[in-house]
């Protein structure tokens, strides 16, 4: 407080004590208020001034905070572009059904593993290889002719949404060749790459053309589906949740704990999903070709019955090795 303050409080308050008169009093208290006014002023302003510099120190503290570098942001960026490419890339439908699927497969590379393949069971069989004159081989030869053949009408009728151009020119207008082997076991399966591969034993449940129509027909039904592309995929996705678990715990408790889990979860329903959709695509394919469907249902029963009702053991004749 200035001196010159000091004495006008002074002075309002001894006239308030001895009785001045009241003109004195109200110039005094008059002057006194104008006083307080303008320091409240000055002090208003002195803080307008200062707050300018607080926000400034605020707005460098702000500048000063940690930042994530960006070559973090590429590389985040970079990883989501490429797993969104490959996860595009791989959508996949099957023809007739369909059913939306991922690969992670193309068709060049499952040919190329099918020929690999292709070319070991030959060795392996060797002399068992029925020659092309035989008669077992002449009637595979000539009812998976007819099937495949079919097999060009069927993709016309029921194209796949995606990939359809990748389908007629790799997998319908490529040759089938069909192998018989001679062996006990009744068995039949196909290699990508158009390989088909028929087991003497499986001719004691076949009786004629049709009958045998109706089991090459659901074998080409899974090369025309790239159910063996599906299951590689599949495979490959559960090894990448493996290590994913190896990774979380090194134990590998949790590990057998996923693995019996996927099997039951995903393996298994889709080994059953694979084969019905390969018996629905064969009897389109089996009309398609002129033989009679009512066949497929007849074979599947009879070998139904000498398994015992087992139908895992049945579906293994129509299972790759």
């Amino acid at each position: 407080m200035s001196i010159t303050t000091h004495f006008r409080s002074r002075m309002l308050f001894h006239h308030l004590c001895h009785g001045a008169p009241s003109l004195a009093a109200a110039r005094a208290a008059k002057s006194l208020a104008s006083s307080s006014i303008r320091r409240r002023g000055l002090s208003s302003t002195v803080l307008k001034r200062r707050a300018p510099r607080q926000n400034h120190n605020q707005h460098n503290h702000n500048n000063n905070s940690p930042r994530i570098p960006a070559y973090i942001w590429i590389v985040a960026g970079g990883s989501t572009a490429l797993v969104g490419y490959g996860y595009y890339s791989g959508l996949d439908t099957v023809p007739l059904t369909q059913r939306s699927r991922w690969l992670a497969t193309n068709i060049p590379w499952e040919q190329k593993l099918g020929q690999q393949e292709y070319a070991q069971l030959k060795q392996q069989f060797g002399t068992q290889v029925l020659p092309p004159t035989h008669r077992a081989s002449v009637t595979v030869q000539r009812v998976g002719q007819r099937l495949a053949k079919a097999s060009q009408e069927f993709f016309q009728c029921f194209p796949p949404k995606q990939k359809e151009d990748l389908y007629k020119a790799q997998i319908v207008q490529r040759p089938y060749t069909y192998t018989v082997v001679r062996s006990d076991t009744a068995n039949a399966f196909v290699l990508p790459g158009n390989h088909v591969f028929v087991l003497t034993g499986l001719f004691q449940y076949v009786h004629n053309e049709d009958d045998l129509a109706a089991v090459l027909a659901h074998e080409l039904s899974h090369n025309m589906a790239r159910h063996a592309g599906e299951r590689v995929s599949s495979q490959f996705l559960i090894q990448l949740v493996a290590q994913i678990t190896l990774f979380l715990d090194p134990s590998g408790a949790l590990l057998m704990l996923v693995l019996p889990a996927t099997q039951l979860l995903r393996e298994l329903p889709h080994s059953r999903l694979h084969e019905t959709e390969a018996d629905q695509m064969g009897l389109y394919l089996m009309a398609m070709a002129c033989f009679h469907p009512r066949a497929a249902p007849r074979v599947f029963a009879n070998m139904e019955h000498d398994h015992s009702g087992d139908n895992a053991a049945t579906r293994q004749l129509l299972c790759d090795p």
